[in-house]
């Protein structure tokens, strides 16, 4: 008779026991992780080799486009320079040719006209399909030119200088000028000039405007400044007429000093004299006129060497 085996052992196993832990040679050598890292030490040799395989579309002529072909709104027109566009690309130092593709070119485009002292503001970049890049902005305006020993410097109606090369002498007839002014500008084109009487003296061209001829008026004529606290609303400015009269005008417009007139008051003064007399040197002019006081409108004859050997007699008519 064969012996009976002993019993095997009772093993218990309980629902919460946790499964064995996997060795580290079993972490190590699972088939996902391996293939990762198998990829991963292919990045280096296959990444150059995929990049190669990509067409470089930077560099197909329909995305690229010249930077002289930048679309403006509004159109550069006179006085700005004929070459505006290629002056702002020169002084940003960008490239002939713009990589449409380029996520960060409208910022480019945006800082290089703003950039330029012609440029007052630009309002946006787009970059649009197929090969245009529109910019819109808004220019400076010339006001006035002023008047200083080495020439005639253009400022917008802030008071900015503007660059003076784009303009010449013959170019006087077409703007009011600024005289008495004795500073020079303190920055570059693009920059405020620096002096009180220049930003009084753009305030009044600019509320004057495009009336300056009808108005028979030639020039603004400014005090020396010899304060350096000296702000422009306490600037006290003057208007030459076509006949040589000089007419006391007062403070740039939008003044709060007290019981100083409205400039409209005084244009409407303007109007009146002319409706009378016709202009401003009749009947035996030429006159200072003063037409800042509330109720009346004073004149006397202007004393000016100038006009001493052509001034009438008072007694004539």
């Amino acid at each position: 008779m064969a012996p009976v085996p002993p019993p095997a052992p009772i093993v218990e196993v309980t629902a919460d026991a946790p499964p064995p832990r996997p060795t580290l040679r079993e972490r190590l050598f699972r088939p996902r992780l391996l293939i990762a890292a198998a990829l991963l030490a292919m990045i280096p040799v296959l990444g150059p080799w995929v990049r190669r395989q990509i067409p470089d579309l930077t560099q197909r002529p329909e995305y690229r486009m010249r930077f002289q072909d930048v679309l403006l709104i509004p159109p550069a027109t006179d006085p700005l320079p004929v070459d505006f566009i290629e002056q702002v690309r020169r002084r940003a130092d960008l490239p002939s040719e713009l990589p449409l593709l380029d996520p960060d070119l409208p910022l480019k485009v945006a800082t290089a006209f703003a950039a330029h002292p012609w440029v007052e503001r630009v309002d946006q970049v787009s970059n649009q399909a197929p090969a245009l890049v529109t910019v819109k902005l808004q220019y400076r305006r010339v006001v006035a030119l002023v008047e200083v020993p080495d020439g005639l410097y253009p400022i917008d109606p802030q008071g900015i200088l503007l660059p003076p090369q784009d303009f010449t002498p013959d170019d006087a007839r077409d703007y009011l000028v600024v005289r008495g002014i004795t500073s020079i500008p303190f920055g570059a084109a693009g920059k405020p000039w620096g002096d009180p009487a220049v930003a009084a003296a753009a305030a009044l061209a600019d509320f004057i405007g495009p009336r300056w001829k009808e108005l028979q008026l030639t020039a603004i004529v400014a005090p020396r400044i010899t304060s350096a606290s000296t702000q422009p609303d306490d600037v006290l400015l003057e208007l030459e007429s076509t006949g040589g009269s000089r007419i006391q005008w007062g403070r740039k417009p939008g003044s709060t000093y007290p019981g100083e007139l409205e400039a409209g008051q005084k244009v409407g003064r303007l109007d009146k004299y002319l409706r009378e007399f016709g202009s401003y040197h009749q009947p035996q002019g030429p006159y200072a006129i003063d037409i800042r006081h509330w109720h009346e409108i004073t004149r006397k004859p202007l004393v000016d060497p100038r006009f001493t050997a052509t001034r009438k007699s008072p007694n004539r008519r």
